[in-house]
């Protein structure tokens, strides 16, 4: 897949799936936002699948 395809699918992804989860509006309003990008990197499936367009990009 090449880099302005897995571009443009992340932007997708955030679009679809991360502006407006409840999760990590909760998370961060609670615990606070370090902790909900900790959530979402590691037990979110979204930002496991996130994480790896990212380093496919790296």
């Amino acid at each position: 897949m090449g880099k302005n395809k897995l571009i443009m699918e992340v932007g997708e992804m955030l679009d679809k799936y991360c502006d407006g989860c409840f999760l990590n509006k909760h998370f961060r309003k609670e615990l606070g936002k370090t902790h909900a990008q900790s959530f979402c990197i590691k037990n979110c499936s979204v930002g496991q699948k996130l994480k790896e367009y990212g380093e496919k990009l790296s």
